[in-house]
């Protein structure tokens, strides 16, 4: 009872602090850290039972590696572009390489060096995917390229936590026998993926049906093949970690895979938060003077490094600085995953606690800002506009393509609805301009021969360049509500007389975007609604009806698929 209630107050200061953490709009995980700070020795000193609140982190940690595996489908990596592949290679290639080099020169040995630096290039998924939903922006280009590097940092993560974890068995005197012992190590894990990818595909797939009638039984039957592939590969050599992940990987491919992961959330965040709160009950401070410097100078070169080094290299890759800077800012944070491998580093005995409450510290600072950073990053973008034209190695030549000047319509934004209206302008003979910003879309209209022109429209001076003073009809499909008012508002300054249509996804946003002189807004919830509702009160119950118009939509698909973009 005494540990029942040692804990029981745990998370009761963790409560307090996160509520604070909420009101000032952070991610509960700094909450978490700060709660196990404040329940340690330096403060409160509440935690006593320390070896109960490591087994439920371990619990955590394992939950949290197993629903990670669920979602590492093998069918994830033909979702990956070339633009997300080369991103976040790149990012963790070139933040690994400068994090090992300033880790060296403050003074930190070159295997703390390295755990540090390869630390410092993994962003938390979780937050970020948070954060992009709160602000409506996981549509957006920068959205989705950002989605896909954050998906390929976890890939290498993933293989990166295999190796670490397979280090704490192959220490030995020599380089040779360690370097041997760690191959066989790892080849014993991956035909253990193998097989169990075997009994996943082979048995449990065709056991679905069975598994899957009953919730209770999906949960415990999840949570007993995840411990227990987990335990298994502790058995082998390898840790219990990454035998959770394997054991999540293998069930990726069933069916319920993401009803199991939905079912383990909650116990997921329950055990994880033991293992924050744990992590800020072993920081250390005895040498406090010592950890600020190198503190500051990482979480510096998170905060600022990172968003640079992939603004280079989506520039390099020919997108714009506005598009490399939004992307860039969601890697200026490190992640769960980064604490979890300083955490095995310290188990093993290749970090010392400074360094593990440093990389904590550093967490703590560079999520907390970064949160910061991406809520308005609209306005920082603004700011330091031309600053940011310092950074753009490649200037783009997109916008070289030879359109005619006296185009009469333009469509902003051509991947959601664009082939729609391209195809409506090209049977009514009407010449007109698409604007895009994606370099993959561009490469795309200048194969169909569609005059385009490389810009964003959701920059005031690239609009006022373009000729509208005698622009018949504009549209967007661009659902952003400020880049159409913006639009509206240069539209209407250089021709009062042009048809402007563009996208909202609210009825408040239609009303502002009248208010501000659009000429038709379209909701696009509402019309498809509206055209379904009149299709049944036409056609009523008669599926004949409802097969033609099916035909008839499926021929209409078929003549402006040359006119869209492969997803």
């Amino acid at each position: 009872m005494e540990q029942f209630g040692e804990i029981s107050l745990i998370l009761l200061v963790a409560l307090l602090v996160s509520t604070l953490m909420r009101l000032l709009k952070q991610p509960l995980v700094i909450g978490y850290i700060l709660a196990g700070l404040l329940v340690g020795p330096y403060f409160f000193n509440i935690l006593k039972s320390v070896e109960v609140v490591e087994l439920f982190s371990k619990l955590g940690i394992t939950a949290l590696l197993f629903i990670v595996g669920l979602g590492l489908s093998p069918k994830i990596l033909k979702e990956l572009g070339p633009v997300s592949t080369v991103t976040g290679l790149g990012q963790v290639f070139f933040t690994s390489l400068f994090g090992y080099v300033i880790g060296v020169l403050l003074g930190f040995t070159p295997i703390e060096s390295l755990y540090i630096a390869v630390a410092l290039t993994f962003s938390s998924t979780i937050i970020i995917l948070k954060l992009l939903s709160d602000k409506g922006d996981t549509h957006k280009l920068y959205g989705k390229i950002a989605v896909g590097f954050l998906l390929v940092q976890d890939l290498v993560a993933t293989l990166i936590l295999v190796i670490i974890s397979s280090l704490n068995a192959v220490e030995g005197a020599n380089l040779s026998v360690v370097l041997f012992n760690l191959f066989i190590l790892l080849l014993k894990g991956f035909a253990m993926l193998a097989l169990l990818f075997l009994i996943s595909s082979k048995i449990l797939s065709k056991l679905t049906g069975f598994i899957g009638r009953s919730q209770e039984f999906l949960f415990i039957g999840a949570l007993a093949w995840g411990m227990g592939i987990a335990a298994l590969y502790h058995q082998m050599g390898l840790s219990i970690e990454i035998g959770a992940l394997v054991a999540g990987v293998s069930l990726s491919i069933t069916p319920f895979s993401y009803e199991i992961s939905s079912r383990l959330k909650p116990l997921r965040d329950f055990f994880i938060t033991l293992f924050f709160i744990l992590l800020g009950y072993q920081m250390v401070f005895d040498n406090w003077q010592g950890l600020i410097s190198p503190t500051i100078i990482f979480s510096v070169f998170i905060l600022i490094g990172n968003p640079l080094i992939v603004l280079l290299l989506m520039n390099f890759l020919g997108y714009s600085k506005k598009t490399g800077f939004l992307a860039g800012l969601t890697v200026a944070q490190i992640s769960e995953f980064s604490l979890i491998l300083v955490k095995l580093g310290f188990d093993v005995g290749h970090v010392s606690r400074e360094v593990l409450s440093m990389v904590t510290l550093v967490g703590i600072i560079t999520i907390a800002g970064s949160t910061y950073l991406i809520l308005y990053s609209e306005f920082i973008y603004k700011k330091i506009n031309k600053i940011l034209s310092i950074f753009e190695i490649r200037k783009t030549n997109m916008n070289k393509d030879k359109h005619e000047k006296d185009f009469e319509a333009v469509i902003f934004g051509y991947r959601r609805a664009g082939p729609e209206f391209a195809h409506a302008f090209r049977e009514s003979k009407t010449k007109f301009l698409v604007v895009e910003y994606n370099p993959d879309t561009i490469q795309h209209l200048a194969n169909i021969k569609i005059p385009y022109e490389y810009g964003d429209a959701s920059d005031a001076e690239f609009l006022q360049d373009l000729p509208l003073n005698n622009l018949k009809i504009a549209v967007s499909t661009i659902p952003d509500f400020e880049t159409n008012m913006l639009l509206a508002q240069v539209i209407r300054r250089a021709n009062q007389d042009t048809i402007l249509i563009v996208i909202a996804d609210t009825l408040e946003h239609a009303t502002e975007l009248y208010d501000a002189g659009v000429t038709n807004v379209v909701l696009s919830h509402y019309i498809g609604a509206q055209q379904a509702a009149e299709m049944i009160l036409k056609h009523g119950l008669d599926a004949k009806k409802y097969q033609r118009l099916r035909n008839k939509h499926i021929k209409y698909l078929e003549s402006i698929r040359e006119l869209s973009v492969t997803h």
